[in-house]
């Protein structure tokens, strides 16, 4: 039995040539193989399934260029077409993967892949009147991928006999099954309610937050099968969507996280690999470094990034090696370098310690938080932060700083006070919750920093720790040579005993 994606997990991890992760995707496929059909484990491999994909897409032709040509796979495309939908539950047989994430440089093929997947599920899946999206944050963007499929069906006439094209509506109907292909954009009027069976959400980098795919996920929790296919480039911006689902899918690959519906597969170079060796190429670029053509381009860009710097070799590292790559500026410090501080440790190793207490009040109903420093002997230091926010300001709070604030507290990272008509954080309960600690703890006060706004009537209830309180007014001038130091420590890694912030058990 013809089995492309499995030979080609086996070759790729006995090679070893390719970037880590999709080594690691390999080895996922390779381990699922094992244990199918088991109790832990209830989906079946079906090659034929896979091999159904794979055989439709080298039907098709490519007419984008000077002449025509036949569709042919690489192995790295067999992969990431087969395998999602090789997978199948066994008590029903449908698919398994619901969504996938899909990471590698620039012009690599993804929104190709997507023009097939698209077509292949709208005409020959079997659903009818489904709903199919390309989508973005832009119309323009959301199109790329729609005009893969019409690219697709306008160069094959049994494609054009299968399916109708509305360009002027961006809209595609697969006749036999009356389903519909449609590109949608933020800036269109995206909203929720979509059922689609199949959603391409693209460039990922560029979504300010997850409104996008959420909205097109959550329709389809009653759908049997879908796929909600993420594709992107990484970028610069660590505080995004696209970063915290990339780390996730990371610890999923490494076997921290389990997601038996999410296909990932992220190309890159691995933490140490030389950026300037063109052999590393291929591990981001698993189209274009294949190709004579494209493997000279990517060399170009890697001499002229190597010979400029700043944003060219910013925009070669994101575009090329698919690294994300932080812009630094304006910015306390990296969320890179400050999570290289993190350890295991917890307050309950530091009983009797000495320490140093800041405060910083809200203004209103804003966040106030609690943060406790304590002096290693080694000259590292130990930080423990707490913040609090009324419930009354929760859902503002979410939707004007773009966090999770309800997420957070679920996981006990904040402590939201109050009910819902409560819009001030309660001073004395945010004094308990300190003095709790310093008993549970037996730690030893030895000064408390506050913020002198909104310190009225504030200050009194300090008094029970017996530990000197100083004045910090919040000014560049008083504190700056303090956030100098802990720039510097950070960078240094010298604060490499940072934990992460959590509600202490007591």
């Amino acid at each position: 039995m013809i089995d492309r994606v499995t030979e080609y997990c086996r070759k790729t991890v006995n090679e070893n040539i390719m970037g880590e992760l999709h080594i690691l995707a390999c080895k996922r496929h390779l381990k699922d193989l094992e244990r199918q059909g088991t109790k832990d484990f209830p989906y079946i491999w079906n090659p034929e399934k896979s091999e159904e994909i794979l055989e439709y897409a080298e039907t098709l032709t490519i007419t984008e260029g000077f002449e025509k040509k036949s569709v042919k796979l690489l192995g790295s495309q067999m992969f990431d077409l087969g395998c999602p939908f090789g997978w199948l539950k066994q008590e029903n047989g449908k698919r398994k993967f619901r969504r996938s994430y899909e990471s590698m440089a620039r012009q690599n093929g993804k929104s190709f892949k997507n023009g097939i997947r698209g077509t292949y599920i709208a005409n020959f899946n079997g659903y009818n009147y489904g709903k199919l999206f390309t989508v973005a944050t832009k119309k323009r963007q959301a199109r790329i991928a729609w005009e893969e499929m019409q690219k697709f069906i306008n160069a094959d006439e049994d494609l054009k006999e299968l399916f109708d094209i509305k360009d002027y509506k961006s809209l595609i109907i697969a006749k036999d099954t009356m389903s519909t292909i449609e590109a949608l954009s933020k800036e269109g009027g995206l909203d929720d309610g979509f059922r689609a069976i199949f959603a391409s959400i693209d460039e990922y980098h560029q979504h300010k937050n997850n409104k996008i795919y959420k909205a097109i996920y959550n329709g389809t929790k009653a759908l049997l099968e879908t796929l909600i296919s993420i594709i992107t480039t990484r970028g610069e911006e660590l505080n995004s969507a696209c970063y915290e689902l990339d780390s996730y899918c990371i610890d999923v690959l490494y076997g921290i996280a389990t997601a038996e519906d999410l296909f990932i597969d992220i190309y890159t170079l691995d933490k140490d690999d030389d950026i300037w060796n063109p052999k590393n190429l291929i591990k981001a670029n698993p189209y274009l470094a294949s190709t004579k053509q494209g493997l000279e381009n990517l060399m170009i860009d890697m001499r002229t990034a190597k010979d400029m710097g700043g944003s060219e070799l910013r925009d070669f590292m994101t575009k090329s090696l698919n690294l994300w790559v932080e812009n630094s500026e304006d910015r306390f410090t990296s969320p890179t370098k400050w999570k290289n501080c993190e350890s295991d440790l917890e307050l309950k190793d530091f009983i009797e310690k000495e320490c140093y207490v800041g405060l910083d009040l809200s203004h209103g109903g804003d966040l106030t938080t609690i943060h406790i420093e304590i002096p290693m002997e080694n000259g590292d230091s130990f930080e423990h932060s707490h913040s609090f926010i009324p419930r009354g300001r929760l859902e503002e709070h979410i939707k004007s700083d773009i966090a999770p604030y309800d997420i957070w507290e679920q996981k006990e990272l904040i402590t939201v006070t109050g009910g819902i008509t409560t819009f001030k954080n309660d001073y004395k309960f945010i004094v308990k919750y300190l003095k709790d600690i310093v008993e549970a703890f037996d730690l030893k006060i030895q000064g408390i920093g506050y913020d002198p706004h909104n310190a009225d009537g504030f200050l009194d209830d300090l008094d029970i720790f017996g530990a000197p309180l100083l004045e910090i007014t919040q000014s560049a001038r008083f504190l700056n040579d303090g956030t100098v130091d802990i720039q510097l420590d950070i960078d240094s890694r010298k604060n490499k005993i940072q934990q992460k912030t959590r509600t202490v058990k007591l």
